[in-house]
């Protein structure tokens, strides 16, 4: 194995808090950006707090096709790494940050010439409609920037280099917060420019942190290095990440795809209903947090030793991952049931907005440990090369459980049905993934 697989060395327990810590604090931050435009913008009326609750789903699938990319960088590095083989993991590295952001322009371009179709198919409103295009339509032309920060994302972390990729990942929160105020609600005598602010402040935050990306990766062993990218055969490195790129970032973006369905039934009971499950969402996306976290850390440990060959180590990985999802997950299920109504008024003064919201969490919260174990089990079938298994899995919780489901008892339930739908899908999920792991990890 290679000395620059640091993982493959020392206390498992140790790298799982090492590793997981600084991801926590970087997740934290990205997720913060969701809850702090949703705060400013609810300033702005029950309109545009609609608006951004239709937009919430599909910025969350596209970030995950780019976060499907990035772990598919993240595993070919590490295991070339866990293997010994220093040349590999460079060349891949370099091809993997190029192929990141021709990824981004394709992605944002699909997104500029989709925009109208993509949210009347949602049953968005058709006075919400120009609301959305201020917001989505700069978000399209500045998508190929986050590309390029999971690029080089995904490197640090197949290096083991996850307090950097907290850096990065704090850099573009604290420019957000910072310009969101200002560009949304207007501040020092300048009006804002509404929801569009908010899509212009994340564009200069995606800016600032592509920059410290790149002079980070400059003080690690595989430095950022486009002169390689001429010693790439180009099937080796594309095929090699795209196995697990492809899967990976389908399987990443069903969930918002389904919560995409999930958004357009709920809106059949009204703004009040999709603005009050959208705000949840923004405070259940950073309620998860260290779940999301711990998937993202594991991939690295468990690939540096997979390849490396020290199948035992990457088992002990996944058991305690899978602990600390159950703990952590039942946990915040009663932190968030008790505390629902206080956490709504931060959003919205409507009563009606306000129930659905704790609605919400009454009914779905139950169901976070299980999707804290799903997510978990697919970072560890992604870091051993099985983006496939991952990916089924991920399509059988959305399209045989959670959109069923939803659909058959909607009528009589109303938005519940939406509630208890993702409740259902996040309990089978997490049980299925359990079981494909174990026993992938234990036929080695």
């Amino acid at each position: 194995m290679s000395e620059k697989a640091k993982l493959t060395r020392g206390s498992i327990a140790g790298h799982l808090v090492g590793q997981t810590l600084p991801m926590i604090i970087g997740v934290a931050a990205i997720m913060s950006i969701g809850l702090v435009d949703a705060y400013f913008i609810g300033q702005l009326g029950s309109d545009e707090l609609a608006a951004i609750s239709f937009i919430f789903p599909i910025s969350v699938a596209l970030t995950s096709l780019g976060v499907g990319v990035m772990v598919g960088i993240n595993s070919v590095v590490a295991r070339a790494l866990g293997a010994g083989d220093d040349d590999m993991a460079a060349r891949r590295a370099n091809f993997g940050i190029a192929f990141a952001a021709i990824c981004g322009v394709t992605f944002g371009l699909l997104l500029w010439l989709c925009l109208d179709p993509l949210f009347r198919l949602m049953n968005a409103q058709e006075n919400l409609l120009p609301l959305i295009r201020q917001y989505m339509q700069p978000y399209a032309l500045g998508f190929p920037l986050l590309l390029g920060i999971m690029g080089f994302n995904g490197v640090l972390r197949g290096q083991g280099e996850a307090r950097k990729t907290s850096y990065v990942s704090i850099s573009y929160a604290a420019a957000n917060w910072i310009l969101d105020p200002i560009f949304i609600t207007g501040a020092f005598g300048f009006e804002g420019f509404g929801i569009a602010g908010a899509a212009y402040a994340t564009i200069i935050g995606w800016l600032v942190g592509l920059g410290l990306a790149i002079v980070l990766m400059r003080g690690t062993p595989l430095p950022f290095d486009p002169s390689l990218l001429r010693r790439c055969r180009l099937k080796e490195p594309l095929g090699a990440i795209m196995r697990v790129a492809v899967p990976a970032a389908f399987s990443n973006s069903i969930n918002p795809i389904g919560l995409s369905v999930l958004t357009a039934l709920v809106a059949i009971e009204g703004q009040a209903a999709v603005a009050g499950f959208g705000a949840a969402g923004r405070l259940q996306s950073f309620g998860v947090v260290p779940l999301l976290g711990l998937s993202g850390s594991i991939g690295a440990i468990v690939g540096q030793n997979w390849g490396a060959g020290q199948y035992h180590r990457a088992r002990e990985a996944a058991k305690g991952a899978g602990m600390f999802c159950l703990v952590y997950g039942l946990l915040l299920a009663v932190l968030l049931v008790w505390t629902g109504d206080w956490f709504a008024q931060f959003f919205t003064d409507d009563p009606a907005v306000e129930a659905q919201f704790a609605r919400y969490f009454q009914i779905a919260a139950w169901g976070y440990a299980g999707f804290g174990l799903l997510i978990v089990g697919n970072g560890i079938l992604n870091a051993v090369d099985r983006a496939n298994l991952a990916l089924l899995q991920s399509l059988a919780r959305v399209f045989l459980v959670m959109m069923p489901f939803a659909w058959l008892l909607h009528g009589a339930w109303g938005s519940d049905a939406v509630y208890a739908a993702e409740l259902a899908a996040n309990i089978a999920g997490g049980a299925v993934a359990v079981g494909l792991v174990w026993y992938i990890l234990t036929r080695r």
